[in-house]
């Protein structure tokens, strides 16, 4: 039976897209004007309501889904308090004005004096993901509302009453009205959006809804920053732990049914573990699902004909798949490890080494997030440094990555810039260089003298030249040549 797709009027939309932004846009301006502090007052308020309220915000996020409250509760609505309280205590000093002093200054800017301010980008919209409807978009406003902007979000698939919750205890926190605002979770509210003009994009999605966005924002140089596809690989190093490993990947087999961007995919294991884990994981029980997804029956299939096999889950008569899905003996080369799957499956690929598992994880062009385990702290530490990937975590698995310090980003495919942490919290900002001249000595205003070449040349021989004694050499030229000039005027 076909989907009934509802219509959607666009003119009507884009007309009510262009309304909300009008209205944020005014009141961002007065928004820009409120000392940090009393914006972040807001936020504590905020945190409140959201600990106080915490099982209804849960309702909220799971109206689309079938998901475990305690998860949620764990997974969305405890480290976006963190991340409020985060901001409370960081962020006006992260956002305040930095003064450049005398050190670094160059000599020929002496009198000169510099500051570094952080201004607000202006109205950023929120591009939502269907998977945590409440923590990733929710964060990522909070963070744009901290730093004197006006943020809209455009829901994923079933996020809007999550989206709304989040405003609605924004609003009882005091935030002014027009600040905050929720667009219809239709692709066309953010492509109106973007059409009516924003001054920053965040989104996060698939690679092929961001290259879609990065496509229209080209149009007008919108600036974005864009969270991606992954396609996370784990390192089972030769001195695992076993037992925490097998834990940690059922765990990230179970955690939102697999629809997680940092998941695990790709497991490199040493030769002299893979038969033991693949023997833990086929004993292993989990609560099956049927799923329809064509590019992952097409991938499994593609890799049962090149020699991989299943340890568990299985494609019925009907084409439907049973997952989890953990397949062995897979390839490197394969299409299943090289695509954006977003279903809980697993692939074993055995390794020799680190150099071979790095290589091998570096011909997937997705590099969110990876996860190392092994008893030798400074062996982890190395390899994880040699990783591509955006966040790396050693001996445990994505939780850690809800520090709300810690930035969130991709490479290659899995998109660029961060969320999250100091530098989302800056990337919400723009830099202003404030530059002030003390005195009335500005030679450099008047018209050039002959020899003032001569005075350059020896000033970056002074300054740069090789050897104490030619730049000794060089200042007495300096002086020659600055006591001719004097005589010649």
């Amino acid at each position: 039976m076909n989907a009934v797709v509802p219509f959607v009027d666009t003119n009507a939309q884009a007309e009510r897209v262009q309304r909300t932004i009008d209205s944020a846009r005014v009141a961002q301006r007065q928004w820009a004007k409120v000392p940090i502090t009393q914006r972040l007052r807001i936020v504590r308020k905020a945190r409140v309501i959201l600990a106080e309220e915490a099982m209804s915000v849960v309702q909220s996020a799971n109206m689309s889904r079938d998901r475990p409250v305690a998860e949620t509760l764990t997974a969305e609505v405890l480290p976006l308090i963190d991340a409020c309280r985060f901001l409370e205590r960081e962020g006006a000093r992260i956002l305040h004005p930095r003064r450049l002093g005398s050190r670094g200054r160059p000599l020929w800017l002496a009198g000169v004096r510099s500051e570094i301010q952080r201004e607000p980008r202006g109205l950023i919209l929120i591009i939502g993901p269907g998977n945590y409807p409440l923590f990733l978009p929710a964060v990522q406003a909070l963070q744009a509302l901290a730093a004197g902007n006006a943020a809209i979000i455009k829901p994923g698939d079933g996020g809007s009453a999550a989206a709304k919750a989040f405003v609605e205890i924004f609003s009882r926190a005091g935030l002014p009205p027009g600040l905050l605002a929720v667009l219809a979770e239709d692709a066309t509210a953010a492509q109106s959006a973007i059409a009516a003009g924003v001054d920053k994009v965040i989104l996060t999605g698939s690679a092929k809804t961001g290259e879609a966005v990065l496509e229209l924002c080209a149009k007008s140089l919108t600036p974005a920053t864009v969270e991606l596809s992954g396609c996370d690989a784990l390192f089972v190093r030769a001195d695992a732990d076993l037992d925490i490993v097998v834990r940690a990947l059922r765990f990230g087999l179970r955690l939102n049914d697999g629809a997680t961007c940092i998941a695990p995919r790709r497991v490199f294991v040493h030769h002299s573990l893979a038969s033991n884990l693949e023997a833990q994981l086929q004993a292993s029980t989990f609560e099956n699902a049927r799923i329809v997804y064509p590019l992952l029956l097409r991938c499994v299939t593609d890799a049962l004909v090149a020699g991989a096999d299943f340890i568990a889950g299985s494609i019925q008569a009907d084409g439907q798949l049973s997952v989890p899905l953990i397949l062995r003996g897979v390839k490197s080369s394969m299409r299943l490890v090289r695509e954006d799957i977003f279903a809980p499956v697993l692939s074993i690929i055995e390794v020799a080494d680190d150099d071979e598992a790095l290589a091998f994880a570096a011909q997937c062009p997705y590099a969110l997030g990876a996860t190392i385990f092994s008893r030798d702290a400074g062996a982890a530490q190395a390899l994880a440094v040699k990783v591509r990937a955006g966040v790396v975590v050693i001996n445990d698995l994505i939780v850690p990555t809800a520090d709300p310090r810690i930035p969130f980003g991709g490479r290659g495919r899995s998109g660029f810039g961060s969320t999250r942490g100091a530098e989302g919290l800056v990337e919400m900002t723009v830099p202003k260089a404030i530059s002030v001249r003390s005195g009335n000595l500005h030679p450099h205003l008047d018209e050039p003298q002959s020899g003032d070449a001569k005075i350059f040349a020896a000033y970056l021989r002074a300054a740069h030249g090789h050897g104490w004694r030619n730049r000794f050499a060089a200042v007495i030229q300096i002086f020659r040549s600055i006591r001719g000039r004097n005589r010649r005027e």
